[in-house]
């Protein structure tokens, strides 16, 4: 059986990660627009990181900006939980 599954995953936004997608500035979301876009054709590109120490989290870099989302292969989902600067993206409440 081939890894690559001709089916195209839907790609959400989790409500804070929306809120923060949409607070970026306009030309951030034109170049992330593009790559979220993408998830829903290749779900892990070239590129992508499995995020350590939290489990079943990924990102891609696009320049200074982090999509960290989540993969459900189950339901061919990509959940989109955290847009943010590189700086910033990482931190937990509280940090």
């Amino acid at each position: 059986m081939s890894t690559a599954d001709p089916r195209p995953y839907r790609v959400e936004f989790a409500e804070p990660a929306r809120k923060q997608f949409l607070a970026l500035p306009r030309d951030a979301q034109r170049r992330i627009a593009p790559r979220v876009d993408a998830l829903a054709q290749t779900p892990r590109p070239h590129g992508v990181e499995k995020l350590k120490g939290v489990e079943g989290l990924y990102r891609i870099r696009v320049g200074d900006y982090r999509v960290v989302y989540e993969i459900r292969d189950d339901v061919l989902l990509v959940l989109v939980v955290k847009v943010g600067n590189r700086r910033d993206v990482y931190r937990r409440k509280g940090d």
